[in-house]
């Protein structure tokens, strides 16, 4: 997922749903300046197009984005040029810094297939937070509260194009197979594209437990503005 096809109506789409990437950062920074009153510095990993990194980059002196997919980091170096946006893998981070917070919102943590693999991330952005640090992630769904068999919708009218997606989501293992499928129209014709995504289905216990042993204190907090709630830490001195 999240190639170029994708990269160009990501945004546009989620926005068109009610999305408000700059609400739910500033929530985010409220809660970093509740824990860290003093917070000058920010990392936001799978930071995406740099939509939530754009408010973070307004509240705080220094913020920089790790990246995976090549075509929304390219899309967040040009929203934010001048901001390091980083081309890397959450499970192995080594900017060779520490920030007082890190976020990875939007569920981009259960892109990671294991649970181990969920743990080496949170060691790793554990890793680049000063001691008392605040660690924010958002999660997918968990096992219990998943439903199987979703199906979804969205149409967007767009600055001279259409935008199409339809979406089925259902159980396979230990994790939510999300079928897409994107038809986009434009005055130059039709575009449609195909994409399967896996999201790992992890237990609240596996978060809790992996903050922990990243040396973290952590709380769920559950609802939160996107439905799904936000894991909240801090690092230990």
């Amino acid at each position: 997922m999240f190639g170029p096809e994708h990269a160009a109506v990501y945004e546009a789409t989620y926005r068109g749903r009610g999305k408000d990437w700059e609400g739910e950062a500033a929530d985010v920074v409220r809660i970093v300046r509740e824990l860290r009153p003093g917070a000058l510095s920010l990392l936001d990993v799978a930071c995406g197009t740099g939509a939530h990194l754009e408010t973070f980059h307004t509240a705080f002196a220094h913020v920089e984005g790790v990246e995976v997919a090549q075509a929304m980091r390219e899309r967040a170096r040009r929203r934010l040029p001048g901001v390091p946006i980083h081309d890397g893998d959450m499970r192995h981070l080594s900017l060779g810094r520490t920030f007082d917070a890190v976020t990875c919102l939007f569920t981009a943590i259960n892109f990671l297939p294991t649970v181990e693999d969920m743990r080496t991330a949170v060691a790793a952005m554990a890793g680049h937070l000063v001691p008392g640090g605040v660690l924010v992630i958002e999660p997918w769904w968990f096992p219990e509260t998943f439903l199987d068999g979703y199906v979804g919708g969205d149409l967007l009218r767009d600055d001279g194009r259409v935008v199409a997606r339809v979406s089925r989501s259902v159980r396979q293992g230990n994790a939510t197979r999300m079928e897409e499928r994107w038809v986009v129209a434009d005055a130059s014709g039709f575009r449609t594209f195909d994409e399967v995504g896996f999201l790992a289905l992890f237990a609240r216990e596996d978060y809790l437990a992996a903050y922990q042993d990243a040396g973290c204190t952590v709380e769920y907090r559950p609802g939160w503005l996107t439905g799904r709630g936000l894991f909240v830490g801090v690092k230990r001195d």
